[in-house]
């Protein structure tokens, strides 16, 4: 008999110190990432998309359940989203969910989560937003996938049946965990209870630049989440990493178990919490001043086969950053590096101001600088023009379609060329790039607005990768940022080894 299922998605990773705030119309068609989407149309929307729902719904449709679409959507990260825009689309959402149950009451539900979103009334507003759908359904199982980026709080684990987090950053397993948390779904409900569960949170922030699943150490800590998992008894062990920006006393990383035996559950979280605890010297490493990490790439690239990437981590806007600080490119400018390609600047005034000019014009730009001042003065000559819509084709995003408003590939210095566009997005993909006539593999230096994602797909062609702290919001340190409301004994960098 098949099983009907609901499925569902609300998206948002929240920098409590960003300068500017998700509001509803940020999260209707966000660059890199399907478009609001509701009811038949989710189904629709989210059809090749590397997102988690997407795999949730590949799943189920393979086994001929009957699926309930709520609603999807996404907003890039920013500064925490509006308690306007939080409402609407949770009462949307769960409006379709309880009219759905209602109907006929469902076997399951599925949320596609990020877990680090925050809103003025609810810092813990993934947590508010499954206690809500509990509310509606009862003991119906509530399964909900999460970036490891998550703040994982004791109400979501309290509130969701299991919580399962991606195995990478970058993340290139979204669509992979969306199937994992639907296999996770059937195994809770052929258990026919709960599951038993545990909950730990781990007493230090670790900086973003450090949590790459490629490296170490987080790369040795997932694949001792593995093994511990292997056990017959273990459903899920999810490790969540923290996003160090969300100001409340439920950031950081933290753990959840879930399986059919409590000790079973106890033994795998507490020895994966010992080894997260042994772990903390080898979190607390450091980046490159601009100055000094461009000095170094131009160095190298003289000699090098393959690109030298530049980093620049701290405005990176899969974090919060706004895309548009220009400090790391005044430091190429400054030192005269050559075979530059920058991506990108989010500056719609002055796309549109290529746009207007036309391509083999020369412009006179204030470039950026819109959320960190000050902007750059540059002359540019406009080199390419283009809608900014294009499908990413790298592991971390393929088939996502990318849509930046008014684009514009300009030179601003001999050979050092910048992608300004009307929409800010993480570098994901070389399409970025290539969309503008740009082959990435052939420049000596790609300068890129990302702290890790950027890996999935410009690493393969890197030579050696830098990672750089030119001035923006997503501080390298998360110590030096102004939190007021950790929880007490919360460290707020990794303590070195003595």
């Amino acid at each position: 008999m098949p099983r009907r299922i609901a499925i569902g998605g609300f998206m948002h990773e929240s920098h409590s110190f960003a300068p500017h705030p998700a509001d509803y119309a940020a999260f209707l068609a966000p660059a890199g990432f399907p478009a609001f989407c509701a009811g038949a149309d989710m189904l629709r929307g989210l059809d090749g998309a590397s997102v988690a729902a997407a795999g949730m719904v590949g799943r189920a449709s393979a086994s001929g359940d009957e699926i309930v679409p709520l609603l999807w959507c996404f907003a890039s990260p920013s500064a925490p989203v509006t308690d306007q825009a939080f409402e609407m689309i949770a009462a949307d959402m769960l409006d379709r969910l309880a009219r759905a149950h209602r109907e006929k009451p469902l076997d399951g539900v599925l949320l596609d989560l990020h877990g680090a979103m925050v809103t003025p009334a609810f810092p813990d507003a993934e947590g508010e937003l499954l206690r809500r759908a509990r509310a509606i359904v009862g003991e119906t199982p509530i399964v909900a996938s999460l970036d490891p980026h998550v703040n994982m709080t004791a109400l979501m684990a309290e509130a969701a049946d299991a919580l399962i987090p991606y195995r990478t950053y970058p993340h290139i397993d979204m669509r992979e965990t969306g199937e994992r948390a639907y296999d996770l779904l059937l195994r809770r409900l052929a258990l026919g209870r709960p599951f038993a569960k545990a909950f730990r949170m781990i007493d230090y922030l670790t900086p973003i630049t450090s949590q790459c699943t490629l490296v170490e150490p987080m790369k040795g800590l997932m694949a001792e989440r593995g093994r511990l998992a292997a056990g017959n008894s273990v459903a899920e062990l999810a490790l969540g990493f923290g996003f160090p920006y969300a100001d409340f006393e439920g950031c950081g990383p933290a753990l959840a178990c879930f399986g059919e035996d409590q000790e079973a559950v106890d033994r795998a979280l507490d020895a994966l919490a010992r080894r997260y605890d042994a772990l903390e010297p080898e979190f607390a490493g450091g980046v490159l001043s601009a100055s000094d990490g461009v000095a170094r790439a131009v160095a190298l690239s003289r000699n090098a086969a393959k690109p030298v990437v530049l980093a620049d981590t701290q405005d990176n806007p899969g974090g919060g950053g706004h895309g548009d600080t220009t400090g790391l490119l005044a430091e190429l400018m400054r030192q005269g590096a050559t075979g530059v390609a920058f991506g990108l600047i989010n500056d719609a005034q002055s796309a549109a101001a290529c746009h207007a000019a036309g391509e083999g014009a020369i412009v006179k730009l204030e470039l950026g600088g819109r959320s960190v001042p000050p902007p750059l003065a540059v002359e540019a000559r406009v080199l390419r023009l283009s809608d900014g819509r294009y499908v990413n084709q790298g592991p971390m995003t393929k088939g996502n379609v990318t849509t930046l408003g008014p684009t514009a590939l300009v030179e601003v210095a001999p050979d050092l060329l910048v992608v300004v566009a009307s929409k800010k997005t993480q570098a994901y993909d070389r399409m970025m790039f290539r969309h503008l006539g740009v082959d990435p593999e052939t420049r000596k230096i790609l300068a890129l607005k990302s702290s890790v994602h950027f890996r999935a797909d410009f690493e393969p062609i890197a030579s050696e990768v830098l990672v750089v702290a030119a001035p923006g919001p997503v501080i390298a340190d998360p110590s030096a940022l102004p939190f007021t409301r950790l929880r007490p004994g919360l460290r707020r960098r990794p303590a070195p080894g003595q």
